[in-house]
Formats: structure tokens, sequence, C-alpha cells
């Protein structure tokens, strides 16, 4: 028994067996996202741009008031009751915040106010008055018995909440007394406004 002989296959050059260059495939589907890299240095800051253009003007400011000025024509006398002073004349009344019917400021913008108020005494009377913050009494305009009569006045700056009500009270008639007016002039006056 014989072993058939071994022979060696020629060695073939592929580089001339080459063809030409074929077409472009298909592009294929996406690969999944590597990880991120390490955030590189910061550039060099860039040539400044050119000035914009100018923006449409904003909304006014929103401010708030309230004020009123108001007088009384009428004399009052005191009786067995107190008796709020109502006023007739109307110099300022922003908004109507003071109620000409109740003769009582109602405060709708809270702050700080400043009000005052100015009588004319009855000569051989008592003046005493009242200026009232939601039924409690706040400051007294006094003037006690005189042969003569004379201008009286009274200021103070308060706190008000959103509500209060503030206006003038004759005191009641265990004690007599009384403010001075007439047709003619005005001689009661009540004034407040918003400082703050």
């Amino acid at each position: 028994f014989s072993y058939p002989q071994y022979q060696p296959l020629p060695q073939i050059n592929m580089t001339i067996l080459k063809g030409e260059k074929g077409d472009r495939g298909e592009r294929g589907m996406q690969g999944k996202f590597g990880k991120t890299g390490v955030a590189g240095s910061r550039g060099h800051a860039g040539p400044k741009g050119q000035k914009g253009s100018v923006g449409a003007p904003g909304e006014r400011c929103k401010s708030h008031y309230a004020a009123f000025s108001v007088g009384r024509k009428k004399p009052l006398h005191s009786n067995d009751y107190y008796q709020t002073l109502i006023f007739d004349t109307e110099f300022v009344n922003l908004y109507d915040h003071f109620n000409m019917f109740t003769g009582k400021f109602y405060c709708y913008v809270p702050g700080i106010y400043y009000f005052s108020l100015n009588v004319h005494t009855w000569n051989q009377k008592e003046t005493y008055l009242h200026l009232m913050r939601n039924g409690a009494e706040v400051v007294i305009l006094y003037a006690q018995v005189s042969d003569r009569s004379i201008m009286q006045s009274q200021s103070v700056m308060l706190e008000l909440r959103e509500q209060d009500e503030v206006w003038v009270r004759l005191y009641k008639g265990e004690r007599e007394n009384a403010v001075f007016s007439d047709e003619y002039d005005t001689y009661i006056t009540f004034s407040g406004h918003l400082v703050k």
C-alpha cells in the first residue's frame, strides 16, 4: 500500500485579481451613542457683537392714591346720643372713598394716612369731638367754654388696613357742646390722604 504523494498548491497573487470599485451601499442603521467625553477647555472670547435695537417701552408704574377733603356749612348741637358729623360740601373725593351719606372714609388702599379736622367753636359752649376709627376713639378735638369763638384743629397719622373706617363724632349731650358754621361760609373741614 502506498500513500499519494503531496503536491503543493501554487500561490496566487490576489492583487492582480482585484476588480473595479463597486457602487456605494445603502446607509446602515445608526449605532448606539458612545459615552460622553471629557469637556474640553474653554475657548477664547469671540469679538464683541453689534449693539441691539431698542426694545418696546415697558408698562407705567402702578401707583395707588386716596384723598378726600369735605366741609360742613351747618352747625351741630349735642343731644342725648353720639352724632356722626355729616358733611355737605365736597372739595376732593378721589374714587368716592369718602361716603357723603354716612360721613365716613372707607379705606380701600391700605397704608399710612394723614387726617386733619378743623372746626369753629360756639361761644358759651364746649367743643368736644373725637376722630374715630372702627368705633374706637383715636384723638380728641376739644375747646373749653369761652366768650369768644375760635378756630380749632387736630391732625393725626394712622396706619389703616383695608375696610377700616374713619369719621368724626360729636360727643353726646351729657356735656353741652356744639360746632359752628353757616350757609355762607364753610367753617368745618375734614381731610385725609394716603401718605405711603
